[in-house]
């Protein structure tokens, strides 16, 4: 009975971990990376849905505002069968677009702009972080195992 409810849960079931590259360059629009799954008890995983998404931040104390934007998603629709104590990686690459702003458009037009640009969203306190989330759809269980973890998007 217990054994049951642990595993509708999803305790003791499949862990999901993230492995990314520490940056990412804008100019290529994809990010490669891998999903490590591990479980205590033989597992099936149905589906894994893979986002990026930039965390937008402007102002100051009661003025702050924060905004989220998805920028890219991907799915892998295959089943994936996770053997007890051992460890399976999936490979996945992760098309984006990057949003600009009108402030980021203004600076990107000549070196004088850019400074500008910059001195504006300094004022501001313009801020952006970037962040990819998984969740596994994992046969048998309520509660899907995920993770998050932030990446740095440089550009060129």
């Amino acid at each position: 009975m217990i054994g049951k409810v642990k595993k509708f849960l999803g305790i003791e079931g499949v862990k999901l971990e993230l492995i990314l590259p520490e940056e990412v360059l804008e100019s290529d629009g994809i990010v490669e990376g891998q999903i490590r799954f591990q479980s205590m008890n033989p597992q099936e995983v149905v589906a894994i849905k893979i986002v990026l998404i930039e965390r937008y931040a402007r102002g100051r104390g009661k003025e702050k505002l924060v905004d989220e934007y998805e920028l890219g998603s991907t799915a892998v629709e295959k089943r994936i069968v996770i053997p007890a104590d051992e460890v399976v990686e999936v490979n996945f690459t992760l098309p984006f677009v990057i949003v600009h702003s009108e402030v980021d458009s203004f600076e990107r037009r000549n070196l004088l702009f850019a400074g500008l640009a910059r001195a504006a969203k300094l004022i501001n306190n313009v801020d952006s972080a970037f962040r990819i989330e998984a969740e596994a759809k994992v046969k048998g269980t309520a509660l899907n195992p995920f993770d998050r973890k932030p990446i740095v998007i440089k550009r060129r």
